[in-house]
């Protein structure tokens, strides 16, 4: 369905047609931004196009199998505290609501609970704002324990910022029990205590499964095995790409948030190296707070990764700004994603150019520092997948230093320790001893010369 600037044309024409239920109508209440507004110069803000954000929050809505009775762009001037939108505007919304017997507006936008209060009471209709629905869409789709218990403490916290004293079916009150005395606790206040409970226990829980995350990360250390974090903005094509690189078979599909529960396989490289390489829970425009702090444990995955992959969807008309919000997210973890040593931006789905849109691509990659590469892939046909892997390597190899050395063939703990905490990248035997060539971590390399008499390799 395409889009339409819904800027005070309440009255024109409908086709008639059935009487559908459960049909939703997406609202895009976008500022309208003033040329050279302090907005329009925000270097932290790429302005979005207003079709393509409307386009997404329709997605999102489809993403829970919403029907979608109609996308309306309302531009507004200014945010208003009762309705966030405009009296008229909440008038004509409702009569288009109306008329599409639509059973729930979707707002494309975060609504403090007393407008979204309001406009229930004046659109007749439940409504549900940006915050909410991406909440739903992560109830729906969490399969493990851990990504529920991260969707449900998320939840909580959203929903307890909507319990009001004005929604009157909270207000009733329960008595008290003979000596306790007084009216008792309000309906309200006993459903806040419910909540900081389960909050409480669910916090409990999510640490528990933190310090697990910690112990497995522990174990990958003890073996030569780095980890790569696959991240970008939903729907960028991350799991595909994983699936690529691991031959997995990871749901992947053009869907937003197809993938949501943190998966972990084993990656080849290209001269016989392991690593493992995570693929994590894609980011969004105005991600809500309250899922950042919530999937914190899954995220520490890219916190300790030696290398992360910035997968962007290059074809995506606001390729840009979606870059943006991946880099505002990347700093909420503590992360700089302008450290080149760490990320290597991906610029996916090169397959959806012609030849010339591709050799353009490939100018302006050319083009970039040499520090700031852009690897261009494509990950449904294949194409720049070997490159990609050769950067990869070079980037955990950076991390490590190269030694040569020699060791008696019969000192079995010795070698069995070689391989436990190195790569061992080459291995002869030699009159009874094993020339052997490793790769090390900075943290090991003391050791490894010390205990083994190693010399690094300059060639290295």
């Amino acid at each position: 369905m395409e889009p339409r600037n819904f800027d005070g044309d309440a009255d024109r024409p409908r086709s008639a047609g059935a009487k559908q239920t459960g049909r939703v109508l997406v609202i895009g209440p976008y500022l309208r931004v003033r040329a050279g507004g302090a907005d329009a110069q925000s270097e932290s803000h790429i302005q979005r196009n207003a079709e393509a954000r409307l386009d997404e929050a329709a997605g999102l809505a489809r993403a829970i199998d919403l029907v979608i009775a109609d996308a309306i762009i309302a531009p507004i001037s200014q945010i208003r505290p009762a309705t966030y939108i405009g009296k008229g505007k909440v008038e004509e919304i409702a009569a288009l609501a109306k008329s599409l017997e639509a059973e729930l507006v979707v707002m494309d936008c975060a609504l403090a609970p007393i407008q979204q209060r309001n406009l229930e009471k004046e659109l007749h209709a439940k409504v549900l704002d940006r915050t909410g629905l991406i909440l739903e869409i992560f109830g729906r789709r969490a399969k493990t324990k851990e990504g529920s218990l991260q969707v449900e403490l998320a939840h909580l916290n959203y929903q307890r910022s909507r319990l009001v004293r004005s929604w009157t079916h909270l207000e009733r009150q329960r008595g008290g029990f003979g000596f306790m005395g007084g009216p008792g606790e309000t309906q309200i206040e006993a459903d806040r205590r419910l909540i900081q409970e389960r909050i409480s226990k669910l916090e409990g829980e999510l640490k528990k499964v933190q310090a697990t995350r910690r112990l497995h990360r522990a174990g990958r250390q003890r073996v030569p095995y780095r980890v790569v974090a696959l991240v970008g903005y939903t729907n960028a094509g991350k799991s595909t790409l994983f699936n690529r690189l691991t031959r997995a078979d990871v749901q992947a599909a053009d869907m937003l948030f197809a993938t949501l529960d943190p998966t972990l396989r084993a990656l080849t490289l290209p001269h016989g190296g392991k690593a493992m390489l995570s693929d994590t829970v894609g980011f969004i425009s105005n991600l809500p707070t309250q899922l950042v702090a919530a999937f914190r444990a899954t995220l520490e995955e890219v916190l300790e990764a030696d290398v992360i992959l910035h997968v962007r969807d290059i074809s995506h008309e606001d390729a840009e700004a979606q870059q943006s919000d991946v880099d505002a997210v990347l700093r909420q973890l503590g992360i700089n994603p302008d450290d080149s040593g760490r990320i290597i931006e991906v610029w996916n789905k090169i397959d959806r150019y012609d030849s010339e849109q591709r050799e353009e691509l490939l100018n302006i990659a050319a083009r970039r520092p040499e520090d700031h590469p852009a690897m261009l892939v494509s990950a449904v046909s294949g194409e720049g997948i070997d490159a990609l892997l050769s950067a990869i390597e070079e980037r955990l190899a950076a991390k490590r230093t190269t030694l040569d050395l020699s060791i008696d063939a019969a000192d079995g703990a010795g070698i069995s320790w070689l391989h436990r905490n190195s790569e061992v990248l080459a291995k002869e035997l030699h009159d009874g001893r094993f020339d052997m060539t490793v790769r090390v971590d900075e943290t090991k390399r003391d050791i490894v010369v010390n205990r083994f008499d190693a010399v690094p390799r300059l060639s290295a």
